[in-house]
């Protein structure tokens, strides 16, 4: 199993700068480099990484995405004035050359493309290239906003060269729309090309229409090419997961990449003096999280933008801890996405919905007359020109985030004695530590019957792993149950008694659980069955009934990940729980490369503190969730087609009613419903 972090960093790469004045250029420095390997220095982030040396790209690899006559000129810019150079550089928009500018770009893009030759050989399992010049702007014959040579257009073509990649994603989060990258592949449909940017319907930079959300791609590319406009400034955590939810996550899947590839702009970031946006530092360990389940973990991240450094140093930090495998922060700040992004969303799904069965039945409209164009923007939005933001950086405050801690045992697991010790899991030995008085309460609280004390010992083993958890002692723990509803029911009551934060439960299967009387809001429970669920009236219960279809019905699993992307991870998200305890039972009918992407999914909460609870007869399921608590690649689900009409049916009444306590469940702007 290929494990590992690359990061690929060379002073090299800070060794040119704007020679001359221009407002657009002077926020592109070299300290953006700079800063961010310091703070993974700082940090021990840089030190747990490989090291994988930089190289220059060829001709050849250059060629892939731009022209030959466009290569030749840039080959000359070593040997100019500065006459020249200023004169060369007005022939493109917002970018500048230096006499070292051409070997810096060959630099980024050999060192992109050493991140893709370690990922797919494996090397390493994911990585980071800080690299600089950036290249998503780049066009096949243009330099373009502070690019030269297009890095991940280039890295794309490469892995499908080179490594016989059938399906590249490339998602990028910088803040302005990544117009080179569009052009490279919009015919294309081997590469599903994502990118929110701030748009402000063409008013802002690089002020194009094909930049808003009905450019879907051409020709056998239609529906590969995802634009997500931001038509205001201001947009937080929750509108970025919103979109992720809600668009990107049920395309992937869909789309079923064999590598992802980030274009990583951190101008997206609060304090940047390009977006004006305010989602902390702290949203890119999610969205990195989300997306390492897709591909087998196979993800590299490029830098492209990132103009305030302190915030682009954070987020850098916070994207690599992540790609180490810590657990991500507690999410903060989820209030719901706003209207703008919501009328964003909207637009997005109805575009897409002739080309992905994912959101066939996204029944809203384009929205036909944005809020953003009913209101005057108010002042001091801007124009995203950088004389503005200086001003911006110093009134801008945020909350560094807070330490990630990293328990010092990952994951701990209770079996029976007959069951082999998972490798890398440290074994909890069921014990009768407890008083006779605990004993008797669990007897008589959870059990009509007599019991034996073998499941007394491991109903009270599943509470330590709990109170392990609550102590970081451990990040997460499994256990394989005589019963999974009674080991539910002891874990839930334990909690309620004895644990300050909320709890998630999330159960897969048909058995009835009593979770007894909790105070309102410390738990909510989620169960997804495919049996029949009785009345709910609470926001805290949820229950899905999903449709029953022969094993090698592939719908199935386009059901489940219908139900969990655009239900549960909302839901779980906004709940924000301190613990997850996450369990199945026998017959459920989730495969294990299902059960394993949940499993994965779902440890983006609670700062990975997870428990998952098997039952005894389900020692196949053992190994795989193990090794998906271990962080290991989770195996990919193939290709998915629709999801069954029912279920879509099943997790619609349920996003109905509950999308009004739950504001990350919204897919459709308040003023068109």
């Amino acid at each position: 199993m290929k494990s590992g972090t690359a990061l690929i960093y060379d002073e090299e790469m800070t060794k040119y700068k704007l020679l001359w004045v221009d407002p657009a250029c002077k926020i592109e420095v070299p300290e953006r480099l700079t800063v961010s390997y310091k703070a993974l220095e700082e940090n021990g982030l840089a030190q747990r990484c490989v090291n994988v040396p930089v190289r220059q790209a060829t001709d050849a690899e250059i060629l892939l995405a731009h022209s030959e006559e466009y290569l030749e000129a840039v080959k000359k810019t070593p040997h100019m004035t500065l006459e020249e150079l200023m004169t060369f550089t007005q022939q493109y928009g917002d970018v500048y050359f230096h006499p070292n500018i051409y070997h810096c770009a060959k630099l980024a893009i050999g060192a992109t493309l050493q991140l893709v030759d370690s990922v797919l050989t494996g090397k390493v399992r994911n990585g980071m290239a800080l690299v600089r010049p950036p290249g998503h702007h780049s066009q096949r014959s243009a330099a373009n906003g502070f690019c030269v040579f297009n890095n991940v257009a280039i890295a794309a073509h490469y892995a499908k060269k080179h490594h016989n990649v059938k399906r590249v994603l490339i998602v990028d989060w910088d803040v302005h729309h990544g117009q080179g990258v569009q052009y490279s592949f919009e015919d294309d449909p081997s590469v599903l090309y994502f990118s929110w940017h701030r748009y402000e319907h063409q008013d802002f930079w690089p002020k194009l229409r094909e930049s808003d959300y009905d450019s879907v791609g051409k020709e056998k590319g239609a529906g590969f090419n995802i634009n997500v406009p931001w038509n205001k400034v201001g947009m937080e955590n929750s509108d970025y997961l919103s979109v992720f939810f809600h668009v990107l996550l049920p395309v992937a899947y869909e789309f079923c990449p064999d590598l992802v590839l980030v274009c990583a702009g951190f101008d997206s970031a609060i304090g940047d003096p390009e977006g004006h946006m305010c989602a902390t530092p702290d949203i890119f360990a999610h969205l990195t999280h989300l997306l390492m389940s897709l591909a087998g973990g196979r993800l590299c991240a490029v830098l492209e933008g990132g103009y305030n450094l302190t915030s682009l140093a954070q987020s850098v930090c916070q994207t690599v801890q992540t790609l180490l495998g810590d657990p991500a922060p507690q999410p903060s700040e989820l209030i719901g996405p706003c209207e703008s992004a919501l009328e964003s969303i909207q637009c997005v799904r109805a575009a897409h919905k002739p080309y992905w069965d994912c959101l066939k039945h996204a029944e809203a409209p384009p929205i036909s007359e944005p809020s953003t164009k009913r209101c005057k923007q108010t002042e001091g939005e801007g124009n995203g020109k950088a004389e503005d933001g200086e001003k911006e950086e110093e009134m801008v405050v945020w909350q560094e985030s807070p330490l990630r801690l990293v328990p010092p045992s990952r994951t701990a697991a209770v079996l029976p004695a007959e069951v082999k010790p998972l490798e890398g899991c440290d074994l909890l030995e069921p014990s009768l530590a407890p008083a006779a008085d605990i004993l008797q309460t669990l007897r008589n609280d959870l059990f009509e019957k007599s019991v034996d004390e073998a499941s007394l010992k491991t109903l009270y083993s599943v509470i330590t792993l709990f109170e392990k958890m609550k102590k970081n002692e451990i990040r997460n723990g499994l256990a394989l149950v005589p019963h999974v509803p009674v080991a539910i029911s002891c874990a839930v009551k334990h909690a309620a008694e004895s644990l300050t934060n909320r709890v998630l439960v999330v159960f897969v299967g048909e058995e009835d659980v009593t979770t007894y009387s909790t105070e309102e809001g410390k738990m909510l429970f989620v169960q997804i069955s495919r049996g029949q669920s009785g009345e709910q009236k609470s926001q805290y219960k949820v229950s899905v009934c999903l449709k029953k279809s022969p094993p090698e019905d592939r719908s199935d699993v386009a059901g489940l990940m219908h139900a969990v992307l655009g239900l549960l991870l909302p839901l779980a998200y906004e709940y924000d729980p301190g613990l997850v305890l996450l369990a199945r039972s026998p017959g459920c009918g989730v495969g294990e490369a299902a059960w394993a992407q949940l499993t994965s999914l779902l440890q983006g909460l609670a700062q990975g503190h997870t428990l998952v609870l098997l039952q005894v007869g389900e020692e196949k399921a053992l190994r795989g969730t193990a090794a998906s608590l271990q962080g290991d690649p989770v195996p990919s689900l193939g290709p998915l087609g629709p999801p069954p009409p029912e279920d879509v049916e099943a997790v619609e009444r349920q996003r109905q009613r509950l999308q009004t306590s739950w504001k990350l469940l919204q897919t459709t702007a308040i003023s068109e419903k």
